[in-house]
């Protein structure tokens, strides 16, 4: 299994960029958001996951732990593989797709290319109890996001909790905090 790969952008195509990692490039299927941001001749680390077929092999990559979390979320849903999945991804940044499943809007989910109105209320009613706890949400204005960009939250994720048992852990603990701080206090109230 690749967890994640380091090294320069040297090609994009399609939905997917070639990693340059000690000469061997690595093919990566990426969201519409992630593809949009990479830039040619960067460094880059990008979590992956593996998907191995009968007839193929794949890599899809994230920028971010908790991407590549929702995104092995979404292909346990009867109907959701791994294209799908990242069609649901690139309708909004993972923490904004997370919120919208936990505050059961399907609508919002259907809006992914290829994922029809019953996929999105699969979705809904296998995830919603998965993602962690709803934040607050107006459908019609704008997601608020709490945990965007989160150090402390992508590592308590690494250490294996789910989404909304990291946010949960992080509930009480000082903003303020350096990043190992706020792990060792979300660690101390478990």
């Amino acid at each position: 299994m690749i967890a994640h790969i380091c090294g320069k952008v040297v090609e994009k195509f399609g939905s997917s960029v070639i990693v340059d990692v000690g000469g061997v490039g690595y093919e990566v299927t990426v969201t519409g958001l992630e593809y949009e941001r990479l830039v040619l001749e960067t460094e880059v680390k990008v979590y992956t996951y593996h998907s191995v077929r009968e007839q193929s092999e794949e890599l899809f990559g994230f920028m971010n732990l908790a991407g590549k979390r929702l995104f092995e979320m979404l292909i346990t849903v009867q109907g959701i593989g791994p294209k799908a999945a990242m069609a649901i991804l690139s309708i909004g940044e993972s923490e904004v797709v997370r919120n919208a499943i936990a505050n059961e809007d399907a609508v919002f989910v259907a809006k992914a290319v290829g994922v029809g109105k019953k996929s999105a209320e699969r979705v809904i009613v296998d995830l919603k109890d998965k993602v962690g706890l709803a934040l607050a949400y107006d459908k019609k204005e704008q997601v608020e996001l709490v945990g965007r960009g989160d150090e402390a939250l992508e590592a308590l994720m690494a250490l294996g909790y789910n989404i909304g048992d990291a946010m949960k852990a992080l509930e009480g603990v000082d903003e303020k905090l350096g990043t190992a701080e706020r792990v060792r206090e979300a660690l101390k109230a478990r």
